[in-house]
């Protein structure tokens, strides 16, 4: 019994493991996370993480399409991730351009308290 149930078994498995499921959640993951991105006002022209992103994610909606569903994982997750990367960039950025500003305050009210 043990014997005939086996290759059954790991037939079953084989074909489990061959076919994956639509990527559809990690696709709105990624739809999110460039929409987030974009809200802040990241524009692909200006940032090359978010442009990977998009292109990777149009790659990815190209493979699903295909029905190559693991392919379409593994470029959504990329996309998302790139998408996340053009955003730390973007508020990076905005930090180091506040520091600045806060630095020239600083100097400007030294000067100030100096001349007293």
């Amino acid at each position: 019994m043990i014997n005939r149930t086996l290759p059954l078994l790991l037939a079953l498995g084989l074909t489990a493991c061959a076919s994956d499921p639509a990527p559809t959640e990690q696709m709105r993951l990624t739809e999110q996370a460039l929409a987030q991105t974009k809200s802040l006002g990241v524009v692909s022209e200006q940032s090359a993480s978010l442009r990977q992103a998009e292109e990777k994610f149009a790659q990815a909606q190209a493979a699903m399409q295909d029905g190559e569903n693991k392919q379409a994982r593994l470029l959504a997750e990329q996309a998302e991730l790139d998408a996340r990367l053009a955003e730390a960039e973007h508020l990076n950025a905005k930090g180091r351009e506040q520091l600045t500003e806060l630095n020239q305050r600083i100097g400007r009210l030294r000067q100030q308290l100096g001349a007293m």
